[in-house]
């Protein structure tokens, strides 16, 4: 699909420098910093080991600050970053939600010889999942199964967040029939080689996409949504109306044509996503 190669951006393209954000944890609210702060818990990542058809990947595993989990079983969260990799804001919600109590697994879809400091190799892994959208989905369930398989895990309690092409792979997740609570989708990829069988989708689906995203024009949103009904699913579709792709991304404000910041957007999906995890999966064992 044309309207997803990012490979064909040049090179040379850049994150511009803009005032870092922090989401802070009291009522979601996302206030501008001069500097990149660790407002919460002194969880570190960890590394997570993902073989899948021969590949290696390589994600991390964020811990509740406040219990242990390793003898506790509370919600989990897998998260999905957008096609260049986990960012800065990324970090800082997955250090959110794991102050708030929840066990969170950062899934890297691309394998070890990807280098996602390079914005070309990175847009060739993007390109290269695309254009084999069945190991795509395959690769997300091997993701799910690896966290849903951790001993301090409640396979019934967990949930899936992806930005963007990651939002693409939450989708998957929901066609597939995986065991998940919860999917929400920020300006997510909404197409798909093969549409949710009626009565498959488990989760509640949550799809927040703006109405100036150009990959995923209007045609996608109305698409994704007759596959949902069709499906029987339980799901919500909100489209700010004047919000382009990456509204939630400050990292990626102006990275490229069509690629812009949305606050407003950006605090009112993520504040409903947080009611979302707490009505469905609730952090606390």
């Amino acid at each position: 699909m044309a309207s997803t190669d990012l490979t064909s951006r040049p090179a040379s393209l850049q994150v511009r420098a803009a005032k870092t954000f922090s989401l802070e944890n009291h009522n979601s609210q996302l206030q501008t910093r001069e500097r990149w702060e660790m407002p919460f818990g002194a969880n570190l990542f960890e590394a997570v080991d993902c073989e899948h058809e021969g590949a290696m990947l390589r994600g991390r595993l964020l811990r509740p600050s406040h219990r242990d989990v390793r003898h506790q079983q509370g919600g989990s969260v897998l998260m999905f970053p957008g096609a260049t990799g986990p960012s800065k804001s990324y970090e800082l919600a997955m250090r959110e939600l794991a102050d708030a109590g929840y066990l969170v697994l950062d899934a890297n879809m691309y394998g070890e010889e990807v280098d996602l400091t390079s914005v070309s190799t990175a847009g060739q892994g993007f390109a290269d999942l695309m254009a084999d959208p069945v190991r795509l989905r395959g690769r997300a369930i091997a993701w799910f199964e690896r966290l849903r398989d951790m001993a301090e895990v409640d396979p019934e309690r967990i949930a899936a967040i992806g930005y963007c092409f990651g939002g693409k792979c939450v989708l998957e997740l929901a066609r597939s029939g995986a065991a998940l609570q919860m999917v929400t989708s920020f300006h997510g990829l909404l197409t798909t080689h093969a549409p949710a069988l009626p009565g498959s989708i488990r989760a509640r689906v949550a799809i927040w996409t703006g109405g100036e995203d150009p990959y995923a024009p209007r045609s996608d949103t109305e698409a994704v949504q007759a596959e949902l009904d069709a499906a029987g699913a339980d799901y919500q579709l909100t489209l700010f109306a004047k919000a382009r792709h990456a509204f939630m991304d400050p990292d990626h404000d102006g990275f490229a044509p069509g690629i812009v910041y949305d606050r407003v957007a950006h605090r009112i999906a993520w504040a409903a996503t947080r009611a979302l995890l707490s009505e469905t999966i609730d952090a606390t064992p």
